[in-house]
């Protein structure tokens, strides 16, 4: 049940992606508020993780859910009945927002309700949740579209959450009632630090190619590590004084989590520009729509859903070397593709196309799941909505980075050399986030 919340969150980042055309028809929108249809979302969910992590330990993470679940709902049937393209944009704020409540308090749950094998096996069923809600999410986006259900549109994969949000609702009483022992403090000075450094970073990386990159945009960056430098000062004055840092240094120290995120970083990178750059290419050069992009990407999502599910069996035999062998499957695939690319386009072979992906689906399966229970494995109980918040919003960020990134190179370098060569470049390039996730498996804690 509560991966069901988990899911929804999800899939409404990918999902809008397959209707923005429609919606810009139909409300009259520029590219620049397109843009801000998507990325509102994902800058209100990222700047609101932690918070919402903290809030569930302080008031119980079964309660942070019902009122994040409560306001997704409404938020998404607002989405779903706007009347502008600004309405829309303040909607989705609020739906981000809305997910960033009730996301946290998933892995929280779990990590404080569950251990040993059982945490191994809820672990890799959230790993494997969020490798398939994000294909589902353009599989459903460009179904729902193409449907056009009761003449709804692009509105129906906004209404879609109504009936799916209520159903969770009914259900959440047998969700685990957990919270911190003892009641944190809330540190105001940190979260409005993490806040500006959270938001000048993800401005630069969302909005920087819809705004043309102006000179001003970057003088963020120097912002955001000016308060990254006063957050760390802050955290570790509060922190010796015996309060509660939004960040406590002595929970980011922790072998796991320090080394487990250095790994979630690139892996997310690579996750985000894979989706971004497949979307482009399959729709702009190989002729599919929204649905059939989509449903490519079926043996990616299957095989990363199989996989997953047994990574704690994998996991017992391998210890750490499951990162490592993820890596290596994971960087094959990917220099497979850009083989396929380059000797045969732009007369793709699909059944090829299926194969290494879904070959490359197993690699990722492989390093996900594994990288949440070695991030998670060494945080309290106590601190468990902290510690979920970090790590999903290191994931959200890392993504949309890798989103950004392999888009703008992919569509700078298609101008000039063409698209086949330019997706081969990527693809090479995201081959090399792979060997930088193999070296630091070297150094990996076993999967807890």
């Amino acid at each position: 049940m509560v991966l069901t919340g988990f899911a929804l969150s999800i899939v409404d980042f990918f999902i809008v992606n397959v209707a923005l055309t429609t919606i810009g028809r139909d409300l009259h929108g520029g590219e620049t508020a397109l843009e801000l249809v998507v990325s509102g979302y994902g800058i209100a969910y990222a700047l609101g993780l932690v918070l919402g992590g903290r809030l569930g330990d302080a008031y119980g993470r079964r309660r942070l859910f019902v009122w994040g679940l409560v306001a997704f709902t409404l938020s998404s049937a607002l989405c779903g009945v706007a009347p502008s393209v600004g309405f829309l944009i303040a909607a989705r704020l609020l739906q981000g927002a809305a997910a960033a409540m009730l996301v946290p308090q998933v892995l929280a749950t779990i990590q404080a309700a569950t251990e040993g094998q059982a945490r191994a096996r809820a672990i890799s069923l959230y790993g494997a949740t969020a490798g398939l809600a994000a294909v589902a999410g353009q599989i459903l986006g460009g179904l729902l579209v193409s449907l056009d259900i009761a003449g709804a549109g692009w509105r129906s994969v906004f209404l879609i959450n109504v009936p799916v949000g209520v159903a969770a609702l009914l259900a959440v009483r047998h969700m685990p009632d957990t919270r911190a022992q003892r009641r944190p403090g809330f540190d105001l000075t940190g979260t409005l630090l993490f806040g500006v450094a959270l938001v000048c970073v993800l401005l630069v990386i969302v909005e920087g190619q819809a705004l043309g990159w102006p000179v001003w945009l970057w003088a963020l960056p120097v912002v955001a590590a000016a308060a990254v430098a006063a957050l760390v000062r802050v955290e570790r004055r509060l922190e010796a004084e015996g309060g509660s840092p939004l960040l406590p240094p002595s929970v980011l120290s922790r072998t796991g989590m320090r080394r487990g995120l250095l790994a979630m970083v690139p892996f997310s990178i690579g996750f985000g520009s894979f989706m971004f750059v497949y979307a482009l290419v399959a729709q702009d050069d190989f002729g599919l729509g929204g649905l059939g992009s989509g449903a490519v990407l079926s043996p990616f999502a299957s095989a990363f859903f199989v996989v997953a599910l047994f990574t704690p069996k994998i996991a017992a035999a391998l210890g750490r070397r499951i990162v490592t062998l993820g890596a290596t499957v994971q960087g094959a695939g990917l220099l497979l593709m850009a083989l396929l690319i380059g000797t045969t386009w732009p007369h793709v072979p699909v059944v090829l196309v299926l194969a290494v992906l879904a070959f490359t689906g197993v690699g990722q399966a492989l390093i996900g799941p594994t990288l949440f229970r070695m991030i998670l494995a060494d945080v309290p109980p106590a601190q468990a909505g902290m510690g979920s918040g970090v790590l999903v919003t290191s994931q959200q960020t890392a993504t949309a980075l890798g989103a950004t990134v392999g888009g703008t190179l992919y569509l700078a370098l298609g101008d000039s050399m063409g698209h086949s060569s330019a997706a081969v470049v990527v693809l090479c390039l995201l081959t090399v986030f792979s060997a930088t996730i193999f070296a630091i498996s070297l150094r990996l804690p076993d999967p807890a």
